[in-house]
């Protein structure tokens, strides 16, 4: 599991990580990675959000993807986060590869890339997931994610923030 690291999307590493897939009974709580792709297009050339794309690699084989952003302006508008944020957006693990740890090790690098204050300094990182989606909630609150149920609305995801 040492072999687990993150790497920046580039043209030539994006096809693997677009083909990687989550079971069909997950498919209800993350978007496509593609989806992701031209999510993160638009929020970095139409709101000038800085968002960062990275494979999740054991070895030199594509197990999951990964995005992060910073200073969301949903955190506030949705969940009355304060800016200055990271958000983990978007987190997968390909159905082939779950149930080794790679999870949790490519969400303790995420933590640790955070950490670096690509895009300046911030006490906190917060990630959002679907109420149903009950593995993501254990691995989320194992690591040391709270969940901030009393700005959670019926109809969105709950948010969970972590102490940097």
């Amino acid at each position: 599991m040492n072999n687990i690291h993150l790497e920046k999307l580039t043209w030539d590493t994006v096809d693997d990580v677009l083909k990687l897939k989550v079971s069909k009974e997950q498919k209800e709580f993350v978007a496509p990675n593609r989806d992701s792709m031209i999510d993160a297009y638009f929020a970095l050339t139409e709101e000038e959000i800085p968002v960062f794309t990275f494979g999740i690699y054991l070895g030199k084989k594509p197990v999951g993807f990964l995005m992060i952003a910073y200073d969301v302006p949903w955190a506030e508008q949705y969940y009355n986060l304060p800016g200055g944020y990271y958000y983990i957006w978007r987190f997968m693990i390909d159905k082939r590869y779950q149930g080794n740890g790679y999870g949790r090790k490519a969400l303790k690098l995420a933590v640790d890339f955070i950490k670096t204050s690509p895009n300046g300094k911030s006490e906190y990182c917060w990630l959002s997931y679907e109420p149903e989606n009950e593995v993501a909630r254990k691995l989320y609150l194992s690591f040391g994610f709270e969940e901030k149920k009393e700005l959670w609305k019926e109809d969105q995801e709950i948010p969970a923030v972590y102490k940097l």
